[in-house]
């Protein structure tokens, strides 16, 4: 009966940080290249009461043995790199890549971040920058009087000046990928960085090597199902209650024990 509340506890512990996962994915569910991520549970420890295969007294063998596991655990929380929606802005500086790949951003440190989020913006010095001041990688300089900007589905970003005919090319938006996505880290503000579990990054133009191409005048969504996430949470609430019931149940039988009077 001790076992039993310590095992049903480490069940709500766990579908406790599921609940968590969730609720951070429906908060999200609006952001900019925002990646679901998702819980991933295994079992503890196992007691062995009777191996596998022995032999009885009679001198038959035994099929099956007598194990009594001791609850379960979080064993990783990854994030799903599903493509989201697009939405149509117009804006000639929102970017969605439709496909492999993110875009490369230059941290204050000097570090290199990625990410999906497109909704990118011009500074002061016509630097193409993320909407928190980091700029593109490679730099990417705006002419000062551009009436237009284009930017192909191979990355290249041309400009046309007031006071000219004819667009100049001014850059090339270059993409990453890596061999393991799940090993990214994410960083907040829809960053990741690497680590030794993704790899190094594969960097090269839109189109190329397997990469995606990109899509001007489009933001990609938040790859989140509402309605999954939903279900998700309505699974998790009664799975975390079944535990509480557990403990409750446990409690009752040791209570019960306890009273017995010789």
């Amino acid at each position: 009966m001790i076992r039993a509340l310590w095992t049903a506890g480490t069940g709500m512990n766990v579908h406790q940080s599921n609940l968590d996962v969730i609720s951070n994915n429906i908060a999200n569910v609006n952001t900019n290249g925002y990646k679901k991520s998702r819980a991933d549970f295994q079992d503890l420890m196992y007691q062995t009461l009777r191996l596998q295969g022995v032999t009885s007294e009679s001198g038959n063998q035994i099929p099956v043995g007598i194990q009594i596991g001791h609850g379960a655990m979080l064993a990783s929380v990854q994030k799903v790199f599903l493509q989201g929606d697009y939405q149509m802005t117009g804006n000639e500086l929102d970017i969605a890549i439709e496909g492999n790949g993110f875009f490369q951003i230059t941290l204050p440190s000097g570090d290199r971040a990625y990410t999906r989020a497109g909704s990118l913006k011009r500074n002061s010095d016509g630097r193409i920058v993320t909407s928190d001041g980091y700029p593109l990688e490679p730099n990417i300089t705006i002419p000062q009087n551009t009436t237009n900007l284009s930017i192909e589905a191979d990355g290249t970003v041309s400009a046309l000046v007031q006071g000219t005919t004819a667009p100049q090319q001014i850059g090339t938006i270059e993409l990453a990928t890596f061999q393991n996505l799940a090993g990214l880290k994410a960083m907040g503000k829809s960053l990741f960085v690497e680590t030794e579990a993704s790899g190094t990054p594969v960097t090269g133009r839109p189109g190329e090597n397997g990469l995606g191409t990109t899509l001007q005048g489009y933001i990609e969504m938040s790859n989140v199902n509402v309605m999954q996430e939903m279900i998700n949470l309505i699974i998790g609430q009664r799975a975390y209650e079944v535990n509480t019931k557990a403990i409750q149940a446990a409690d009752e039988m040791l209570q019960m024990a306890t009273s017995i009077r010789r």
